[in-house]
């Protein structure tokens, strides 16, 4: 699964007639995520009124534009309409913009695994990308740590038919993550193990700061507890256990789709995905 914003180049091809006969009429319903060429805004639709469409963007601004042509779905020219007036189906997406299917029944769980670091990193996969990995068969388990990585990842007994994807946090030169990811490379099950992971501190930062209402994510010195210094700037309880539990739940809450993430989390849970599930099926 990939992403692209902003489709192709508004002025490749024919660019004179982009937008007239080529497009095709589609109703700007709730939710459908659109492009207006000639300004580049990328915005889903949020409300109609007078023959104008109102498109919010992933920060949350909301600006207003004229229904008709101009305008880009999935990359393709379409000339918005008011809902009702077109019998044209919008496929739904699900929260990592993949499309949806319909009814679709869980499948069988694979053998392959992706692992996550803790309970955060695995509530938060599950949030954006469950639907897919439901379809997929693909179970996330989250480690508690991955001092003894290798120890842990012999233990599922990897092959080129039970794949094993990581996803570290704080994967960056130099670190001791990084260390123990090119130990599991370079050791017995390294071709059939992928170790990715994000520059983060913890999965928490992965979570676009407007997301929860500030500009960056605070720098907390290496003398206080991470999570709890994040805590601690917000003036939010932090001495317990279930106060860290608590803040947490009301960033996910703030979570509601992969455009709230940052891309540097998203390319790496692809990767995780394509990589598990890229091995043909008995």
């Amino acid at each position: 699964m990939s992403f692209d914003d902003y489709g192709s180049d508004v002025l490749a091809g024919n660019w004179r007639t982009r937008g007239t006969l080529t497009s095709a009429e589609c109703e700007a319903v709730p939710g459908l995520v659109v492009e207006e060429v000639s300004t580049g805004w990328v915005g889903a639709v949020v409300g109609i009124e007078t023959r104008m469409v109102q498109l919010e963007d992933r920060r949350g601004k909301v600006r207003v534009f004229p229904l008709g042509p101009g305008f880009h779905v999935e990359g393709k020219p379409v000339i918005l309409v008011v809902p009702g007036a077109t019998a044209a189906p919008v496929r739904k997406k699900t929260a990592s913009g993949s499309f949806a299917v319909d009814n679709a029944p869980a499948r069988v769980a694979r053998a392959s695994r992706i692992l996550v670091e803790g309970r955060h990193d695995a509530e938060l996969v599950e949030k954006v990308w469950g639907d897919d990995l439901r379809i997929e068969g693909v179970v996330v388990e989250y480690l508690g740590g991955i001092d003894d990585l290798s120890g842990l990842i012999a233990e599922y007994e990897p092959s080129s038919r039970r794949r094993i994807g990581v996803l570290v946090d704080h994967l960056v030169p130099g670190s001791k993550e990084s260390r123990i990811a090119d130990a599991v490379r370079r050791g017995p099950h390294g071709k059939n193990v992928l170790v990715v992971g994000h520059p983060f501190i913890d999965i928490w930062q992965a979570v676009r700061p407007e997301r929860v209402g500030i500009a960056q994510w605070p720098q907390i010195p290496r003398s206080i507890e991470w999570k709890k210094g994040i805590c601690a700037s917000f003036g939010w309880p932090h001495e317990e256990q279930a106060d860290i539990a608590r803040a947490w739940q009301a960033i996910l809450g703030r979570v509601r789709n992969y455009t709230d993430l940052e891309p540097a989390l998203l390319g790496r849970v692809e990767e995780l995905i394509d990589f598990v599930t890229g091995i043909p099926e008995d």
